[in-house]
């Protein structure tokens, strides 16, 4: 490829601007494929929380399991080329053992997305002498008060619009206060997961628990990648609805492979119940007409749900998430 000749073009002087996010940790990378026993280094969880000890009913979702603890799931050098990466089965089956449930990515649209939060060293700085002055006048005064962070979350109350997420942590998190996941149990209170280290992820099944992420001190960045996931099996009911994601999305791409996924479902399942039909009628039974009727009330309830997922691009407001994905009617929200 033929290169420009620069050497004859006037200096610039540019501005010293100092980087949020550092490059210092970038480091020559190999580009061999994917290897699971080189990039993953997974920890079991210490422990796994199911919806009955959120105090909700266990049928509440399509696992009777809630969120994990952290867990170590990527090496750090897999964690630095993560978004050159696709997930491998590996991967994808550690995911599903521990989300109680067989899992897939929930589509193309949504293999992944970055969240990233960035701070100057004065800011800082300056949350961390906060911080540091409220615990000391708390423990002076002898208040069980809540931390300084949790009054203004980074993300407030909300459920996702798809079933289980995997959140990954691609910050380094060392000296890191906060940065905690709070859910609203069942019985309206609140419980804290804490937040996962470099390499580590979380998964939560987020459709069906309000959530919200806190703030973290002592760190310029947090960068997480979230992937979205739901059941594999086409016949486990997929509540994905679309949101938190319908008003910041390309409508077109969304739709489309929204509704390729759940006619391939359908499809699935059209071409399961046919067979079971045919099966019977060679077995020399009669036609269990309940079950027939039972299969495609399910269908239209299926198709309904799909259909008002679906908002005709002119009645979108971009930009504007309201609260109808939330399951409580809190005013703190």
């Amino acid at each position: 490829m033929a290169t420009a000749d620069m050497s004859s073009q006037p200096a610039t002087a540019m501005p010293m601007v100092e980087p949020f996010i550092r490059q210092s940790q970038v480091v020559a990378l190999s580009t061999d494929n994917f290897d699971p026993k080189k990039y993953i280094d997974f920890i079991p969880p210490s422990h796994i929380y199911k919806m009955s000890d959120l105090d909700l009913p266990e049928d509440t979702g399509v696992s009777p399991v809630a969120v994990s603890e952290p867990f170590q799931l990527f090496s750090h050098e897999a964690v630095l080329r993560m978004r050159a990466e696709v997930l491998s089965d590996e991967t994808l089956a550690i995911v599903s053992n521990i989300a109680g449930v067989d899992l897939v990515t929930e589509m193309d649209f949504e293999i992944g997305h970055i969240n990233i939060s960035v701070k100057s060293e004065q800011q800082k700085a300056e949350e961390l002498v906060a911080y540091a002055e409220k615990v000391s006048t708390e423990a002076d005064e002898g208040i069980a008060g809540c931390p300084w962070e949790d009054d203004k979350p980074v993300v407030d109350w909300h459920t996702d619009s798809y079933p289980f997420v995997c959140v990954t942590m691609l910050s380094d998190c060392t000296g890191m206060i906060g940065g905690e996941t709070a859910l609203r149990i069942g019985n309206g209170e609140v419980m804290k997961v804490r937040g996962p280290q470099m390499g580590c992820a979380v998964i939560l099944q987020g459709r069906y628990i309000e959530h919200q992420a806190l703030r973290a001190l002592g760190s310029t960045e947090r960068i997480t990648m979230v992937t979205s996931f739901r059941p594999r099996c086409p016949s486990v009911r997929d509540d994905t609805v679309l949101t938190t994601v319908r008003a910041i999305s390309d409508l077109s791409a969304l739709y489309l492979q929204f509704s390729e996924y759940r006619l391939e479902i359908l499809e699935e399942r059209v071409r399961n119940q046919l067979k079971a039909l045919r099966e019977a009628e060679r077995g020399g039974k009669r036609t269990n007409v309940r079950s027939l009727k039972d299969f495609l009330k399910e269908q239209e309830t299926f198709l309904a749900h799909m259909n008002r997922e679906i908002i005709e691009e002119e009645r979108v407001k971009m930009g504007n998430i309201d609260n109808s994905h939330l399951l409580t009617n809190n005013d703190a929200n």
